[in-house]
């Protein structure tokens, strides 16, 4: 039974995957205008035979785009400088190459996908009280706050980094258009706190629109009638929105 099982994930991990690199194609060719994923098992995938974390890396390497993977519900615009990596990776993942292409990639969403004409951008540090001047660490001190600077000499409108913790509790994102957060957790914690359920994952820096739910597969309700359709009927909202600036953009 369990190897029948594990046959099926197989199987529906290998459509899943292949339905993802037809529709990348419709889009790269001008026939679609933007495409949604519905959410994605992990497990399946790597069963199949892909060594992706998920689909954003994969929809990553068939475009040739370099990804920020940016949360949306409303203003509330959350982005992440490293997605789906192990913990004890995301402080070697914090660079100043790194730093610099992921603002300037939220910076032109913001601009482009979203019609904020001079977006103002707020950056998390990545250790708790955001490093305390280099007692809790130093990547603030040697990468963040330095990316945050030459940030601004290139005109950009940015501020930080901010301990991530008071940051959301007090609510200082309402004063800004778009977070930088440093891994996934930091991110979308407070995001799905704040807006599980209407929340959309948009993968920004891609030729091609592609948005997603907030959630995962949720296989635990599968069949009760209590699963809400909100977050999809939201992403593809959002997918329609933003190719419809895009073509405004180019036209």
């Amino acid at each position: 039974m369990g190897v029948q099982f594990g046959m099926v994930r197989r199987e529906a991990g290998l459509a899943s995957m292949l339905a993802v690199e037809k529709a990348v194609r419709l889009c790269a060719d001008g026939t679609c205008d933007a495409m949604v994923t519905a959410p994605i098992s992990k497990e399946a995938v790597a069963l199949a035979g892909y060594g992706y974390p998920g689909h954003t890396e994969f929809i990553a390497e068939l475009t040739g785009g370099d990804p920020l993977m940016l949360m949306v519900s409303g203003t509330l615009r959350v982005g992440l400088v490293t997605h789906h990596v192990p913990l004890r990776e995301v402080p070697g993942a914090i660079t100043t190459v790194s730093m610099r292409q992921h603002l300037d990639r939220l910076d032109s969403a913001l601009r482009t996908d979203f019609g904020v004409s001079d977006p103002r951008i707020a950056v998390l540090g990545l250790n708790p009280h955001a490093g305390d001047g280099g007692v809790l660490g130093r990547e603030e001190t040697d990468v963040i706050a330095p990316a945050i600077d030459a940030a601004r000499k290139r005109g950009m409108v940015a501020f930080g980094p901010f301990p991530a913790d008071g940051f959301f509790a007090a609510r200082t994102y309402r004063r800004y258009d778009g977070v930088l957060a440093m891994y996934h957790d930091q991110g979308l914690v407070p995001f799905k706190t704040l807006s599980f359920g209407k929340g959309v994952n948009c993968t920004a820096g891609l030729p091609i629109v592609r948005t997603s739910p907030d959630h995962g597969t949720a296989y635990d309700i599968a069949g009760s009638g209590t699963a809400s359709p909100e977050s999809l009927r939201a992403a593809i909202d959002l997918a329609v929105d933003i190719a419809a600036r895009r073509r405004a953009t180019d036209a």
